[in-house]
């Protein structure tokens, strides 16, 4: 099967990746580590800006934008995912399938992600929402303002967010997402 991505250069776009069989990997502070590095790695070879950025036990959701000219994160996320599985203890990897092995595939990522390109302000601020609401959301803390592993504390240092925003639920617009 052949998937359809956009492919528009310059653009921003929300992403979630999900874990094999939604293992809690980053539960573990080593593997949180790990993913950042991986990330930095990637962006000093093919840069891009992460825009807001929310990473939870079993996945993380993210807004990218490319560079003008660039439209290729299939490459960055296929860098990203390879980079940390090598990284990744084998402790944390479960055996492969024969059909995996067979495509040198480890047991780290589920082997698609959602993708959605932002269309307007609107659309980057409802998903900004989404990424910095998802902790909450998975009962994870009580305010967006408790979970370390967001951009939710840069958003609420520029006064974008009050800092106790999220402790309610947060009415997101139908369509965000892509749990």
């Amino acid at each position: 099967m052949r998937y359809r991505r956009s492919d528009t250069p310059g653009a921003t776009y929300f992403f979630t990746v999900v874990t094999f069989r939604r293992r809690p990997l980053f539960a573990v502070p080593d593997n949180s580590t790990l993913l950042k590095s991986a990330l930095r790695y990637v962006m000093a070879r093919h840069p891009f800006t992460i825009d807001a950025f929310v990473l939870l036990p079993d996945h993380l959701h993210c807004l990218w934008t490319l560079p003008p000219g660039d439209a290729d994160f299939s490459t960055r996320w296929m860098l990203v995912k390879s980079h940390f599985s090598r990284q990744c203890p084998a402790a944390y990897k479960t055996p492969p399938s024969a059909a995996r092995r067979a495509k040198g595939e480890q047991t780290v990522w589920q082997r698609r992600y959602w993708e959605h390109q932002i269309r307007d302000e609107a659309d980057f601020a409802a998903h900004c929402d989404y990424i910095h609401y998802n902790p909450v959301k998975h009962s994870l803390v009580a305010k967006a303002a408790d979970w370390a592993h967001s951009s939710f504390a840069r958003y609420a240092e520029r006064g974008i967010y009050p800092a106790d925003w999220g402790m309610a639920p947060v009415d997101l617009p139908d369509g965000v997402g892509g749990e």
